[in-house]
C-alpha cells in the first residue's frame, strides 16, 4: 500500500517519511556533530528553560569555559532571528550544553572524541531529572507549532546525519521506531501506538 505524503493522528500532522525512512544515530562516525554544527541553538520551550536553569548547577563543571562565559553573559537561551527560543551557542554554532561523552569501549574502539548533551549524561547517571530539550531528543524529526494549536512533524535530512541513515538501513530500523521513547515523551503512549498501528497497516 502506498504511504501518503501526509498523515494525521489527533492534532498532529506528520510526513510519511517518518514511517518510511530508516535511521539510527551512529556516534562513532558523526561524533555528535548535531551538537556543534548549525547556525542556531536547539529550540526550547519556556518550561524547558526553567528546567535547564534549575538543573544548571548539576552540569556546570562539565561545560567548557567558553560555554560558561556565554551563559553568564546572555543566559541559557536566546531568541533567534526567526523569533524562536533556542539554547545559547558558542562561536555561532556549538550548543553551550555540549560536553564530552564517554562511550563503552566496544562502541568506540578507536577512542575518538565524541560529544553530546551534558544534561543527558547527567540524567542517565541519575544526577539530574531533566534529560534534554525535546527538540534534541526528537531529531531528525523537526516539530512546528501552528496557530490553530496543531503540530507538524517532518523528517529533516541533514548531510551530517548520513551515517545515521546508513546504520538505519543496515538495521532496517524505521525512524519512528528509533525515536519511540522521545515520541512517547512528547505525545504519549496512546498516540504512539496509533502511529505504530497505522504504520503496520501501510507497510
Amino acid at each position: 500500500m502506498k504511504i501518503p505524503p501526509l498523515l494525521q493522528i489527533g492534532n498532529v500532522l506528520l510526513t510519511g517519511e517518518i514511517i518510511t525512512e530508516q535511521f539510527c544515530c551512529d556516534l562513532s562516525v558523526c561524533h555528535g556533530a548535531c551538537c556543534v554544527e548549525g547556525d542556531a541553538g536547539a529550540p526550547v520551550t519556556l518550561d524547558e528553560i526553567g528546567e535547564i536553569e534549575q538543573s544548571l548547577d548539576t552540569v556546570w563543571s562539565q561545560l567548557s569555559a567558553s560555554s560558561q562565559a556565554v551563559i553568564d553573559r546572555q543566559g541559557v537561551a536566546y531568541t533567534d532571528p526567526d523569533g524562536d527560543l533556542v539554547t545559547s551557542i558558542v562561536g555561532g554554532k556549538d550548543c553551550v550544553f555540549t560536553a564530552p561523552l564517554h562511550l563503552p569501549d566496544e562502541s568506540n574502539p578507536d577512542g575518538i572524541d565524541v560529544v553530546g548533551c551534558a544534561f543527558e549524561s547527567a540524567y542517565r547517571a541519575g544526577r539530574c531529572s531533566f534529560c534534554k530539550p525535546i527538540s534534541c531528543a526528537l531529531y531528525p524529526i523537526r516539530e512546528k507549532q501552528f496557530s490553530d494549536g496543531s503540530v507538524g512533524l517532518n523528517y529533516n535530512r541533514w548531510a551530517i546525519c548520513e551515517a545515521g541513515r546508513q546504520k538505519g538501513k543496515q538495521l532496517q530500523l524505521p525512524l519512528y521506531k528509533f525515536l519511540k521513547a522521545p515520541l512517547i515523551r512528547r505525545f504519549g503512549e496512546a498516540w504512539y501506538q496509533e502511529l505504530c498501528d497505522i504504520a503496520t497497516q501501510l507497510t
